[in-house]
This record gives C-alpha cells, structure tokens and sequence, in this order.
C-alpha cells in the first residue's frame, strides 16, 4: 500500500462522532520513498484527502512515510513515535489529540 492509499484509507474510516464541531485542516509531510504533501479538510462532519499543501492548516504533522504506515498498521504507536522524535506535530495541539481518535483508532483493529 502506498503512502497515499493508506491515508486514504484513513479517511474512509473516519469517525464523524468524534469529529462534531470541528472545521480544521491538517496539513501532512510526508517525507522519503513514496513521500508526499496531502491535507486532510474535516468540516460538518465529513473528511477529504486532498493533495497538496494547504493555504493555512491548522496543523501540520511531518513523518517519514514508512513510520506513518506503521502507525496506520498498529505497529508503531504514535506516543512513542512523537516522544522519539519519529512523529512531529506543530499548531493545534488539542486538534491533533482528537485526530486520533477520528481516523486512526480505526484502522489497527481492522
């Protein structure tokens, strides 16, 4: 699976529950092989990937490609991704602490 079909698959598992209220954009660098610039826009409950870099995120998350994929898969934990550097986050800290719980919650356990 390539770095762009994982996120999308992210965002086909998307929790609107978790998302009420919020009208956020998060930028995500890729970086390495199979790297990339994508945005995620959440707004009235819905969620789109889109390529590219965003005009003003709310936040920006920056990891290698292969870390990210990890995380996606369940086999790198994001906590620890974050504490080691592996994972870095800028903006919106209280948004990035509900990302999770919106789109990647879903995806290890499927």
């Amino acid at each position: 699976m390539t770095s762009q079909e994982g996120l999308s698959e992210m965002v086909r598992h998307f929790d609107a529950s978790k998302a009420k209220g919020i009208d956020a954009t998060v930028q995500m660098k890729l970086t390495g092989i199979d790297g990339g610039d994508y945005h995620i826009m959440i707004k009235d409950g819905a969620a789109k990937l889109v390529t590219g870099h965003a005009d003003q995120p709310n936040a920006t998350v920056e990891v290698a490609s292969k870390d990210w994929m990890d995380i996606l898969a369940g086999t790198l934990d994001s906590t620890a991704a974050f504490m080691n550097g592996k994972l870095r986050v800028s903006g919106d800290l209280g948004l990035m602490m509900r990302f999770q719980s919106m789109f990647v919650a879903g995806l290890a356990t499927r």
